[in-house]
């Protein structure tokens, strides 16, 4: 994102493009300049000569009301019963002009700036944000690329150099928004990809030395924590139970939020229980393939993940909502989206229009098995899912549907938002941002 100067092309102080330039000649030197009657001659011309000499007057009277207004502080009051002289005398020359003093206003209160970056299994991701109204913000940069960092870690259990390659540079990217900015606070994590690699800590120092930023690996409780904080504002105020699940590259975190009792500003602080499943579309995609899915295939990988939610212990804890016309599932990540954009059936992804949006059951069940009839061929050539996605999204599928099972609900509603959006809340609410003015000003 480009910051125009909105300074470029003024003029320098002081100097003004319509002020002449100083020490220039007269506008009025050259002109023939016709001298009037000689004292004591008593004689008046014709009319044609009178109305001349009246001008003449005129333009005398102005001339000597510019010099008197210049040098009247010199000359002082000018002397009683003194006439002026019948004859014109040249005009003096025009005093420079003067320089125009610059304005000094008072500075606008800057808004302060904080960023969020988000090393994830399949993403890189950036947002620089400034406080607005209590609870928002205005993101004024923002990068995002797909990087596959978690590219092989399945069967190796470490970073593959292309991988760090492609995520180093992504990064350079990032530090060199985040050098151009005066930030305020910033949070720069890492996930899944550089919890579970065996050189993943080996790798954060290399990001340190050639982008110049320093992440911290997050645990998987951090993490489920921050995609809740940036979904708060989709939690509508009635709503008594909400399953929020994060489906990454690596992982997928999954949170029981019970909004039965007195609800806190955070919307975290109701988390009764959560877990991280060891699994994402990246990990999955590579254990049962992504280009080629048989219905067979994506009943497998639904399994699977529908085996690790059975060891969940904290699966029943929002049981007493879940028939609640009030209780719905809160889906962030590229599966859900994908999902929406596909469901709307656009020609190119809209966050504005997917953000936000609520599916009902049958719309999901209809998606599902649409994505799950197409081959690769055809998912890549869908707008809302390109070459980028088309191996991955039936693996994200099969973990929705996992989900779906265990929770099952006649609303899904999806969020295109979640860990920056989480950092970036976090940080301004810790900052006092939103405490010192409703409008978001330090």
């Amino acid at each position: 994102m480009e910051d125009h100067d909105t300074g470029a092309g003024a003029p320098e102080v002081g100097v003004s493009r319509a002020s002449p330039p100083s020490g220039g000649p007269d506008p009025s030197a050259g002109r023939p300049r016709q001298a009037g009657p000689q004292s004591g001659n008593g004689q008046v011309g014709d009319a044609q000569h009178q109305r001349g000499k009246t001008r003449k007057r005129r333009k005398r009277r102005r001339g000597r009301k510019v010099f008197a207004r210049d040098e009247l502080a010199k000359a002082g009051p000018p002397a009683a019963n003194i006439a002026p002289s019948p004859v014109a005398a040249p005009l003096p020359p025009a005093p420079p002009p003067r320089p125009e003093q610059p304005v000094h206003r008072p500075p606008m209160q800057e808004l302060p700036v904080f960023a969020a970056l988000d090393l994830g299994t399949n993403n890189c991701r950036l947002l620089v944000a400034v406080p607005q109204r209590h609870g928002q913000f205005r993101v004024i940069d923002a990068f995002s690329r797909i990087v596959r960092l978690g590219e092989g870690l399945t069967a190796n259990g470490r970073l593959g150099q292309a991988a760090m390659d492609r995520a180093v540079e992504a990064l350079k990217i990032c530090g060199d928004k985040l050098r151009n900015r005066k930030i305020r606070k910033a949070r720069l994590i890492a996930t899944e990809a550089c919890r579970t690699a065996d050189n993943g800590v080996e790798f954060l120092e290399r990001v340190e030395r050639e982008a110049g930023l320093k992440l911290e690996i997050i645990d998987r409780q951090t993490e489920a924590r921050l995609a809740v904080s940036g979904c708060g504002s989709l939690v509508e105020r009635d709503t008594q139970g909400v399953v929020l699940f994060d489906i990454g590259g690596g992982s997928s975190e999954i949170a029981l939020i019970d909004l039965t009792g007195q609800r806190s500003p955070r919307l975290a602080n109701h988390i009764v229980s959560w877990t991280s499943l060891p699994v994402g579309v990246v990990s999955l995609a590579e254990r049962f393939g992504g280009r080629t899915v048989t219905r067979e295939i994506f009943a497998a990988m639904v399994d699977d993940v529908a085996v690790r939610l059975k060891s969940f212990d904290g699966r029943d804890r929002l049981s007493h909502v879940l028939a609640s016309p009030k209780f719905h599932l809160l889906g962030t990540s590229g599966t859900v989206t994908t999902l929406a954009g596909v469901h709307l059936d656009l020609e190119r992804y809209d966050r504005r229009r997917v953000d936000g949006l609520w599916m009902d059951s049958d719309s999901v069940d209809r998606m599902v098995e649409k994505l799950v009839g197409w081959d690769f061929q055809q998912r890549c050539a869908n707008p809302c899912i390109g070459a980028d996605r088309a191996d991955l999204v039936l693996a994200g599928c099969a973990i929705l549907e996992a989900i779906r099972a265990v929770w099952p609900s006649e609303r899904l509603r999806v969020a295109d938002r979640g860990l920056r959006e989480g950092i970036l809340s976090e940080l301004m609410a810790d900052d006092g941002v939103w405490r010192n003015s409703g409008r978001g000003r330090a």
